[in-house]
């Protein structure tokens, strides 16, 4: 495969994202962590090769992850995990929506209330 014709590549597996749905970087910026000016310039991974935030994915399309060590949610003040669960979840779902919807990027944001 061409150079260009490939996606981003995961900086922990190596892997290419072939899916929106499975981009930590997309799901990132839904959620607000990057700016849409920042994209091209962040790492891209997979979500599952990030633990630490897939953990926090609750849904029953979305395989649970554990996170060992110190970023494990079951180690966290559960007010705050309530709060970080709901958010990356939400963000993830929009993720899933976002190309059956044929959304503008600037349009994937989640509406912060």
């Amino acid at each position: 495969m061409a150079k260009c014709d490939q996606g981003y590549l995961c900086v922990v597996c190596g892997q290419e994202v072939e899916e929106i749905k499975d981009s930590g970087l997309y799901l990132r910026y839904i959620i607000g962590e990057v700016k849409e000016n920042e994209l091209q310039a962040q790492p891209e991974h997979h979500i599952r090769c990030n633990p630490a935030m897939a953990q926090f994915i609750i849904d029953n399309d979305f395989e649970p992850v554990l996170a060992e060590g110190p970023f494990d949610k079951r180690e966290l003040d559960s007010a705050e995990v309530s709060l970080r669960e709901k958010l990356v979840t939400d963000g993830w779902k929009r993720l899933c929506e976002v190309k059956s919807k044929q959304l503008a990027i600037s349009d994937f944001p989640l509406k912060m209330q």
